[in-house]
């Protein structure tokens, strides 16, 4: 796997951490609503401590927690949700958030060498991260487990309130409905005793700051000073101090539905790109697809023969539609930014943030840690009342006494299955209970022996989901105790993913489970363990979960001892086409492109051709048509193991592209890489062409300047051009004497300057092979030539506005455009160029020395 800026301690603690719920009064919303944050927003920066705290076990000993981070959500009743399943809106916000974490410019890069391969790419993947951060943010509860229970909740209530006592016995009896009438299964508490915590919220700004101390005292009289706190804040006017710049640490951790009103836009017509590069439309109907969707106009979609993805749903332009109006609306809709616009915290001065972070603190040390310190010490004493008959014998008893344990079985679920439910006062939940509750504070000795207690009793009721969960937190337990007093169990968390994902079907604690375990894997240095079970959870439910994890396999086996880089290729690629199906068209360039470093150049053409051309369809549904030319352009060039179809697909997609790129603008010549000129065969004529004899006749292909030029004759000319100069020079040939050169090829000297003389056409013979399997049809060629006059600058390069040659056919006969003029073929410009498949011909070009000296 990547580099992760967490180590590996950090990001399990951090996975799962005391949830509080905070309820608040109307008056108190609207004091923190100033600074465009509720309460829960408000304090989220400010939720890690940085101190530590102590509590102590059943045991009397005390037990230091350290870095302790806690979860503060506003509490919204719900209808309850399936924990086997992520709800629609929270796999739309894990799409959001990795479409949003995209790699940076300049960003720190591996160099990776394996024998001869030296690979480049990102030491990070941010991506990633935020992903798993936010997947395990948006679990839903489970009835098995507790840790993303409710341990907490802050009653706010606002200094401004004419009876703020009042105020906190409505919220505190709405409190205790919500968790103990029964008529809501969301939110789901810890314990029946949760903690109330009192905070008085008093606006600096506008309140009665000697009221809200009178207040507070009377709180602390009721509540008793370690359950309530007076908290202090909206100290800052705007008149004052308007210079003053205050960092917002709320950024960070507010999640915004829009991700910029501008990247969305950019992002609407790739969607559609996207779609049409799932449902294989060719880079020259993806254009027009933009038009069609907003026409309503059905066009027909080529199936390419390289798919890249396959679908059999039709009516696709029809879904590209939808897409392309919903995400225009939402990037539109001004309430579609969460939090609203403004920045965060303009009331509150660096003060008010101390203020904050203290109230944490305070309600931590002195109110959280207690009391879960307090109900440890309860379920302990509950447990150890029952230590008098051994364990497997108290299992008995409660199987022939009933035991409060309501077994629930659908008829068609078999008995082994995960259908057994506990009622919350069952003595195996109550374990369970104080090993997560042991758990949250780090007393991870103390939760590994509760967890593989309660693990034992669920296996043996085949309670399978219960048992799962307590395999998971019994190895993650093993794995935090300091000084590693037993072996990380990892067949527990082997057994706890197959149970959850083969048994009790819920891909999302399977994929919590994995997500810690190869993380684990990972720091121990098991990077093939930690691939292998990456590659397993891939599955077809989900496209980015599967993206995510092939590419974090990738990096696996590039982490090896020996890394296997083939390997990290073949699942960059994997990935990279989960990527493009989940519409992350960026990433799944990367993944292509890294990947490409090792296929490059090895003789794989047909991968090589693969990734070429998925590299310039993304490129071009991205709006980088350049990088998409370049791409096209290298199966284009190299001798290809393609079929012909295959060949003639490429080159459509490829002449439409470099046809968006030059925009019909004639000024930019084009220079393709078809076909292919043999420089080295390429001859050019200086003189007078050859006048055929009376009778004598003209083949309209295949002239060459063999009949123009005879080398025989040629050098008896140069002999005679000797003589003369010797003569003239009495007898001796000049030293720096160079013979008039009246053809110029590979062998001849092409160093000096040739003379060319006015009237006399120069004619330019240029040998082509057509590298493909398909047939070419070139029109409107132009020959590039530059003039450079002695002792000046070269001149801008030109064409030819005046051609002459042979177009070369298979046919005997002259081409379209061609004038016959005393029995010699000239033309004004060549309209038509045919070659046959992996063909080669020649071309005479002809162009007269006037145009030079203009």
């Amino acid at each position: 796997m990547a580099n992760c800026v967490q180590s590996v301690q950090e990001f399990v603690q951090d996975s799962f951490v005391p949830m509080v719920a905070v309820l608040c009064s109307e008056e108190a919303e609207r004091v923190t609503r100033k600074n465009n944050l509720n309460f829960a927003e408000l304090l989220r920066p400010f939720c890690r401590l940085t101190s530590e705290g102590h509590i102590r076990d059943p045991n009397n000993q005390v037990q230091v927690v350290k870095n302790l981070r806690i979860c503060v959500n506003n509490m919204a009743t719900s209808p309850s949700t399936a924990s086997a399943v992520l709800s629609p809106a929270q796999k739309q916000l894990l799409n959001e958030v990795v479409l949003s974490c995209q790699p940076q410019e300049g960003a720190v890069t591996s160099v990776i060498t394996a024998g001869d391969y030296v690979l480049n790419f990102s030491a990070t993947t941010p991506w990633f991260e935020t992903y798993r951060e936010n997947f395990l943010q948006s679990m839903p509860a489970s009835d098995h487990e507790f840790l993303n229970h409710y341990l907490a909740c802050l009653l706010v209530v606002s200094s401004t309130e004419a009876v703020p006592v009042e105020q906190f016995l409505k919220l505190s009896q709405e409190q205790h409905r919500i968790q103990h009438s029964g008529e809501y299964t969301n939110p789901k508490w810890f314990i029946p005793n949760t903690l109330k915590y009192y905070v008085l919220l008093h606006d600096m700004s506008e309140g009665d700051e000697q009221r809200a101390d009178s207040v507070y005292e009377d709180m602390k009289q009721r509540y008793g000073s370690q359950g309530c706190y007076l908290l202090k804040m909206n100290s800052r006017t705007f008149s004052a101090e308007e210079d003053e710049q205050i960092p917002d640490p709320w950024s960070q951790y507010l999640q915004r539905n829009n991700l910029q009103n501008q990247d969305l836009l950019d992002d609407v017509a790739p969607t559609v790109n996207s779609a049409a590069v799932e449902n294989n439309i060719s880079a020259a109907e993806v254009d027009s697809l933009h038009s069609t969707v907003k026409d309503g106009v059905s066009n027909s979609l080529e199936s390419h023969p390289l798919q890249l993805d396959t679908v059999s749903s039709s009516g696709s332009l029809h879904t590209l539609s939808a897409i392309s109006t919903d995400l225009k609306k939402g990037a539109r809709d001004p309430e579609s930014l969460a939090g609203g616009a403004g920045s965060h915290g303009a009331c509150l001065t660096l003060n008010d943030h101390d203020h904050i972070r203290q109230f944490i603190q305070e309600f931590t040390f002195r109110g959280l840690l207690p009391h879960i310190e307090k109900n440890i010490r309860q379920l302990n004493d509950q447990l150890v009342s029952r230590k008098g008959l051994s364990r497997s014998l108290f299992t008995a008893t409660k199987k022939w006494f009933g035991g409060g344990k309501v077994p629930e079985k659908s008829i068609s679920e078999p008995k082994s299955t995960f259908g057994l439910l506990y009622p919350p006062e069952a003595p195996e939940l109550q374990i369970r209970k104080m090993a997560d509750l042991c758990f949250l504070v780090q007393h991870y000795e103390l939760a590994y022996s509760c967890y593989h207690t309660a693990k034992k009793d669920f296996l043996s009721d085949q309670a399978m989901l219960y048992a799962a969960g307590a395999l998971e937190m019994a190895a993650v337990s093993a794995f935090l105790q300091a000084g590693a007093p037993r072996p990380y169990p990892a067949h527990y968390m082997d057994t706890a993913i197959q149970t959850y994902r083969d048994v009790c079907k819920n891909m999302v604690l399977a994929e919590r489970c994995a997500l810690l375990n190869t993380e684990i894997l990972k720091s121990q240095g098991k990077y093939s363990e930690a691939a292998s079970l990456l590659i397993k959870m891939t599955s077809e439910d989900s496209d980015l979960r599967s993206a995510l994890l092939l590419e974090q396999a990738a990096h696996c086996f590039n982490n090896m001892r020996n890394p296997m880089v083939r390997k990290f290729a073949f699942h960059m690629i994997l990935a990279g086409h989960r990527f493009s199906k989940a519409g992350q068209r960026r990433h799944a360039l990367r993944c292509y492109c890294q990947a490409m470093q090792v296929y490059k150049e090895r003789g794989w053409s047909l991968a090589e051709d693969h990734i070429n051309f998925t590299i310039g369809r993304q490129s071009f549904t991205l709006r980088q048509p350049e990088n998409a030319i370049i791409a096209f352009r290298q199966i284009l060039t190299n001798d290809s193991r393609q079929t012909a179809t295959q060949q003639g697909a490429f080159l459509r997609e490829y002449l439409y592209v470099y046809k968006s790129v030059t925009g019909g603008n004639e000024v930019s010549l084009p220079q393709l890489p078809l076909p292919y000129i043999h420089s080295s065969a390429t001859r050019v004529y200086f003189g007078h062409e050859r006048c055929l004899a009376e009778g004598e006749k003209q083949a309209a292909t295949h002239v060459s300047l063999d009949q123009e030029y005879d080398q025989d004759l040629a050098a008896v000319w140069c002999h005679l051009e000797e003589q003369l100069v010797a003569a003239a020079n009495h007898g001796a040939i000049p030293v720096n004497f160079q013979p008039t050169q009246c053809c110029l090829n590979s062998q001849t000297d092409n160093l000096r300057h040739p003379l060319a003389v006015v009237e006399e056409p120069i004619i330019v013979e240029v040998m082509f092979r057509n590298p493909l399997k398909v047939s070419l049809a070139l029109s409107n060629l132009s020959l590039l030539w530059r003039f450079t006059a002695d002792g000046v600058s070269p001149l801008k390069e030109k064409t030819t506005e005046e051609l002459a040659g042979e177009a070369i056919t298979n046919e005997e006969t002259m081409t379209p455009g061609m004038t016959q003029k005393d029995d010699i073929v000239t033309t004004e410009v060549i309209l038509e160029f045919h070659m046959g498949p992996e063909e080669t011909k020649m071309a005479r070009l002809r162009l007269l020395p006037q145009e030079l000296a203009s």
